[in-house]
């Protein structure tokens, strides 16, 4: 027998009467309602309106045949909408994607990141023109342990009707580093852990904060083998690592993240003042070429203190391949800083020889997926090193639209001549060039002080393309930019895309060092193209889609790996017959100003 009565017979005791000295019955009123904290509430009506805020947006991303779900999150009104890579792996390029409102939308994957686990998918509304709800992206470098977070999502396929799945819970830690898994797949950097419940089908959901901001992608869990239970550690792609490629995904761009080109190892981590350092440099890399030598401390990599090999991996793992970033090293008693294009992470496919005997490898048996018809059948264009050409060619053509209102180019082919000044460490003077170009044939001629001349199509040795000498290639790069501006994409048979987002570093125009290269960013959108031998890159200001600058990458050989592009920078623009042209042009090679070109003169379109 238990020493204490039951609990339920104390309640219905206390609840009816208690027995006074005198023998009578006592009513007892009933006790008053408990004062809770405001700080409490306001808490629990935040959360309520952060949930209904953002709630219409989450999406539940379905498999064509119905046989599962991720989950994912609208961002703009147009219908795109972030999830994982693996989600998507899974269903395929043409998703269903499912909203609150209880109805079903066909979808379409436009952009992926195989290493960062996230892909962007555009889903098409059933009526024309109809936007869709969608949340705001937060600020994930803001974000601290003891935060409270809300993740939303599908886990377990539960929502039938797409209703997401709302958990609540704590920011457990962040720059938080998970290696890894397979062929260097799936490798979260610098990401968010949380004790907030996510479980398998929550893959690709949104982390908000309190205020219905977007500040992490739903994605690996740490979970128990016996039934894939949840233990509490949960893992989000930060928001900020994916805006350095949201340019990429929406350009339909099969991206990779960046490896600096070193390796580097911890010094005296344990101690005061812990230290990271240049162990061995990889000989092709831009970070060879850029002087960084083995026993360079480390100080800063792209603005952000370095002292232990994670916060290195956390602070690399979220940039883009070909990003210009720059470093902060000591050598000595002296620091330098340095501006490194990022080499690639991922390894080039290889094709090999098929065995004797054996077969192409076949995927496993899966449930035949329904064949897409209609609108969302267009959407979907396959070409090597795309995860959809189709986004490629639209945000292009987007890019080229705007950039015509500066002028259109198109009726002045033919002969261009500039004419103006020059100025060069050495000397200046007086600067006439000329582009000449006609169906079979270009000439183009530079003179200042000494006239040089090159027939770009015919003149493939690699020294005549460079000329002048120390400028990396001008001549050719004019040639280009002049084929660039009246011929278009019709004028480079050997590529011409949007290459998603980069930052750009003008030099400031009075020749003076900068204050840091971090201050000369700006962020650009970019069009790749070749031509020849010839490669470029175009950058244009995310700003007002300006073109900024372009580099020009000669071909290159086994004796010229990798090597340093000719770059443009052009500014100061004026109007040129109703057309914007630069009056200022910069011309540098392998960190060196090698002219500034001033042109009073242009003359376009002659014979």
């Amino acid at each position: 027998m238990s020493r204490f009565p039951r609990p339920s017979r104390l309640l219905a005791v206390a609840a009816c009467a208690v027995v006074a000295s005198a023998g009578l019955l006592v009513p007892v009123a009933p006790a008053a309602p408990l004062d809770v904290d405001k700080a409490v509430l306001d808490a629990q009506t935040q959360r309520i309106a952060a949930i209904k805020k953002v709630h219409p947006a989450v999406v539940a991303v379905c498999m064509p045949n119905g046989e599962g779900c991720g989950s994912g999150v609208l961002i703009d009104a147009e219908g795109y909408a972030l999830t994982n890579f693996h989600v998507v792996q899974a269903t395929g390029p043409l998703p269903k994607a499912g909203l609150a409102d209880g109805v079903l939308y066909d979808a379409v994957v436009c952009g992926i990141d195989k290493v960062g686990d996230v892909a962007l998918i555009r889903m098409l509304p059933k009526e024309k023109g109809k936007p869709f709800p969608f949340v705001k992206l937060g600020d994930s470098d803001k974000v601290r342990g003891g935060d409270w977070s809300l993740a939303m999502g599908n886990p377990f396929s539960l929502a039938m009707d797409f209703t997401p799945t709302v958990t609540y819970g704590l920011v457990s830690g962040v720059n938080r580093y998970q290696p890894p898994e397979g062929k260097g797949l799936l490798e979260y950097t610098d990401c968010i852990q949380i004790e907030t419940s996510i479980n398998p089908g929550n893959s690709g959901g949104p982390l908000f904060n309190m205020q219905g901001e977007l500040i992490g992608i739903n994605g690996r869990g740490s979970f128990e083998k016996r039934g894939r239970v949840n233990s509490g550690v949960g893992y989000a792609i930060s928001i900020n690592q994916i805006k350095n490629f949201m340019g990429h995904l929406r350009a339909g761009i099969d991206t990779d993240h960046a490896t600096l080109g070193a390796f580097v190892a911890s010094k005296s981590e344990d101690a005061a003042l812990a230290q990271i350092v240049v162990k061995q440099i990889l000989d092709e890399s831009d970070a060879f070429r850029r002087g960084l030598e083995n026993n360079d401390q480390l100080l800063e990599f792209a603005g952000r203190a370095m002292t232990s090999t994670n916060q290195y991996k956390n602070a690399l793992g979220i940039y883009p391949k070909d990003w210009r970033l720059p470093l902060k090293i000591r050598r000595a008693n002296e620091q330098k800083e340095l501006l490194v294009r990022l080499m690639g992470n991922m390894e080039k496919e290889r094709e090999k020889p098929p065995v004797p005997g054996e077969g192409p490898p076949q995927p496993p048996p899966s449930a035949p997926a329904p064949k897409p018809s209609g609108e969302v059948a267009k959407m979907f264009e396959e070409k090597k090193g795309y995860s959809n050409w189709y986004f490629n060619t639209l945000e292009r053509n987007k890019l080229l639209a705007e950039f015509k209102k500066h002028g259109d180019f198109s009726n002045v082919a033919g002969s261009w001549t500039i004419e103006g000044s020059y100025k060069m460490a050495d000397r200046e003077g007086a600067m006439r060039a000329e582009v000449a170009e006609n169906k079979d044939s270009a000439r183009v001629t530079l003179k200042m002080n000494v006239e040089t001349s090159l027939e770009p199509l015919k003149q493939s040795d690699i020294g005549l393309q460079k000329q002048p000498l120390g400028s990396g290639g001008l001549m050719a790069a004019l040639y280009q930019y002049h084929r660039f501006l009246t011929v278009g994409e019709k004028g480079f048979e050997g590529g011409f895309a949007h290459g998603g987002n980069e930052p750009f570093y003008p030099y400031p125009a009075d020749g003076s060092a900068p204050k840091s290269l971090a201050s000369l960013r700006v962020d650009c959108a970019v069009i790749v193209s070749k031509h020849g031998s010839v490669n470029c890159k175009w950058f244009f200001s995310l700003k007002d889609n300006t073109l900024l600058g372009f580099e020009s990458y000669i071909a290159k050989d086994s004796k010229d790996a990798e090597a340093d592009p000719c770059e443009v920078y052009f500014s100061d623009y004026k109007d040129v017959d109703g057309r914007k042209l630069p009056g200022r042009i910069e011309v540098r090679h392998a960190d060196k100003r090698y002219a500034v070109l001033t042109p009073a003169k242009w003359t376009l379109g002659g014979k």
